[in-house]
């Protein structure tokens, strides 16, 4: 090949849910309703007597926050610890994906270190504060006090409505305006209500204040904790549907280090779709509340930004990345090129607490929206959640995130997107499409934290767990990546070695009466799918299948499309990087999407300094994607033969 194929770009829920979640309630209901008084409740009931807050305020930044979960200790993307996200130091991590130079992932001072500050202020360790419940509770509520004194003459606040400044200071947000911003949503819960069970079965409430409204000059106590914005008169009109709200808040693009052009973040700017091809739209949660990840976002060191982000109490959608530019959500440098990245508040864990169903809808609508701008086919090969890439080297194999997770509803979903139903087609069936009906298909799913191991209620799931043999008593698949030394896969949420989702297609390996066996990361993975509509995991479909050449024992796989030697240029050429799996001699795999796209955008600096940068690679080795486990992965198209 050529080198003249170096190119340089131009220009540079619901019911389905087994939790109860009744979500904001409405103020005429709410206001008629009495206090629960539970456990974590009069935690909450305790601390405000303690520090002279007024407990629905100390409920309404919960709620914000956390939705009233602890999050068993573990911290959110952008480091905030417990039921009321006190915040910490936490690592960067390098969304981008590019192991050809990977980002330094340090530890990142927080913008506003809230955790330390309230343990400071209660006189205990910071580290009690994160897996503590009545700590935290205390530790928030002392922190709430200290800043409502500010400017006060140290007294508190004697009204509800002159708490506004006091909770944006606690917010541990740094930017001023969204810092106010939550602050508007905590008075809002206020006015119109909350009550939800928790995971762990905790009934909490706040009762609804009609017509509360907030003393926003208190804002102006605390400003000085807060960094100003830049001024920018030209921020873009936001890419979305003229239906749902939205607005354009920049990720910030920017070099950390003078020193060091090659120290910056949190996206490249780029010319797709003429350039790059957009193929994929990627759902991702924000393991986070709404204002503190598009903060996240807005901090050049946190080497992460999605293009959009979604708030789950009325779908409003910021976007932070313009579509043409490339976004550093994937942590797959090649998903990144060619996908746009979606963001929605939650946490996966928690699922139906935060997947609300005016956020799937707010989401369908700008997917719909993207997909048509792009051409972006409304199929599962193409709306794809986060968990489905493998990351480029086998080092990343654990590293890699499992969002959206199992309770995204990614049948009521893909409806909302009217993409065509997943139908049997048993003509000339060779596989199976995963398709379990979301709200029966409950699963046993845990969550483990720093060794302690626990299940989460029982809910809908979107995913079947795979077996060994056809018994529900046989042990679950292992994975290389997850479990090098060959054990079993385990039902916790982040071990996706034995997990088949929604919309997945497989190869059929076998049955056995109610039982089906299809090949899943080298194996035969078993698991039940009944005829009955109702209970039924899996519809026959028909596919393109490939499987190794004659003669070839196994065959390599590849987190992605590799050019080849000679077509580089000025570009530092790439090594191609097998992942711990192989295709092996007797087994077939779904062969995706035709032939992938074979290309390498290459940049390394923020100012474009070194050779190459801004030039992209166009290779002539055919690579084809295949569903081989819960993720995609590539194999050379020389190494396999197609069957129909």
């Amino acid at each position: 090949m050529r080198f003249s194929k170096v190119r340089r770009f131009a220009g540079l829920l619901g019911a389905t849910a087994a939790v109860l979640v009744i979500g904001i309630l409405s103020p005429v209901i709410a206001a008629a309703q009495s206090t629960v008084t539970t456990t974590r409740q009069q935690l909450f009931a305790n601390a405000a007597k303690e520090f002279g807050v007024p407990q629905e305020i100390l409920l309404g930044i919960s709620y914000n926050q956390s939705r009233w979960e602890n999050h068993n200790g573990k911290p959110s993307a952008s480091g905030g610890y417990g039921l009321m996200h006190l915040t910490a130091s936490v690592e960067g991590e390098d969304g981008r994906g590019d192991p050809t130079r990977p980002l330094e992932v340090r530890t990142k001072s927080a913008a506003v270190s809230t955790l330390a500050e309230a343990a400071s202020l209660i006189k205990t360790n910071p580290d009690e504060l994160k897996t503590d419940d009545r700590q935290n509770i205390r530790g928030a509520a002392a922190l709430l006090a200290s800043h409502a004194k500010k400017d006060n003459n140290g007294q508190l606040p004697k009204s509800t409505a002159d708490w506004y400044g006091a909770i944006a200071a606690t917010s541990g947000i740094s930017d001023a305006a969204k810092a106010q911003e939550f602050a508007d949503n905590v008075y809002g819960t206020l006015r119109a209500g909350a009550s939800l069970t928790t995971t762990d079965k905790q009934q909490l409430r706040i009762t609804a204040q009609i017509g509360l409204k907030p003393d926003t000059a208190t804002l102006k106590q605390d400003l000085r904790l807060f960094s100003q914005p830049e001024t920018n008169e030209n921020t873009p009109t936001p890419e979305c549907p003229p239906t749902v709200t939205c607005k354009f808040a920049a990720a910030r693009f920017a070099q950390n280090n003078p020193e060091n052009p090659a120290d910056y973040g949190n996206y490249d700017e780029a010319n797709r779709p003429q350039d790059t091809k957009v193929k994929y739209i990627v759902i991702h949660d924000t393991e986070g509340s709404y204002e503190s990840s598009i903060a996240w976002f807005q901090d050049p060191r946190s080497y992460v930004a999605a293009h959009y982000v979604i708030r789950s109490s009325d779908g409003e959608i910021t976007q932070m990345v313009k579509t043409k530019d490339i976004g550093w959500h994937a942590g797959n440098w090649y998903m990144n090129m060619h996908s746009i990245g979606v963001e929605h508040e939650g946490f996966a864990a928690e699922g139906a607490t935060w997947y609300s169903e005016a956020m799937y809808r707010s989401s369908a609508k700008l997917v719909r929206y993207l997909a048509n701008k792009y051409d972006i086919p409304l199929d599962r090969e193409h709306i794809v959640g986060h968990e489905q890439y493998h990351g480029l080297t086998p080092a990343r194999a654990k590293l890699m995130h499992n969002d959206p997770g199992p309770f995204w509803d990614w049948e009521h979903y893909m409806d909302l997107l009217h993409a065509k139903p997943i139908h049997a087609k048993h003509h000339k069936a060779n596989a199976v499409t995963i398709a379990p009906k979301f709200s029966n298909n409950k699963q046993v799913i845990s969550q483990c934290i720093n060794g302690t191991c626990k299940d989460l209620p029982e809910r809908g799931s979107n995913s079947v767990y795979l077996r060994t043999a056809p018994n529900e008593n046989a042990p679950l698949l292992t994975d290389a990546g997850l479990h090098p030394d060959g054990t079993h896969g385990t039902t916790e949420i982040s071990d996706w070695s034995a997990v088949a989702s929604y919309g997945q297609r497989f190869a059929v390996a076998e049955r056995q009466g109610d039982w089906v066996a299809i090949w899943f990361g080298g194996q035969k993975g078993w698991f039940r799918n009944p005829d009955s509509w109702r209970d039924r995991t899996a519809v026959a479909t028909r596919a393109r299948l490939v499987t190794p050449k004659a003669g070839k024992a196994s065959v390599p796989l590849y987190g992605r499309p590799v050019p080849e030697a000679g077509v580089y240029g000025n570009v530092p050429p790439l090594t191609p990087v097998s992942l711990q799996y192989n295709l092996l001699a007797g087994q077939s795999y779904v062969a995706y999407d035709g032939q992938a796209i074979n290309d390498y955008y290459y940049v390394s600096t923020f100012d474009r300094s070194n050779p190459g940068d801004g030039e992209i690679v166009v290779g002539d080795e055919k690579y084809i994607p295949i569903s081989y486990n819960h993720r995609q992965a590539f194999v050379k198209a020389s190494d396999v033969d197609i069957t129909r």
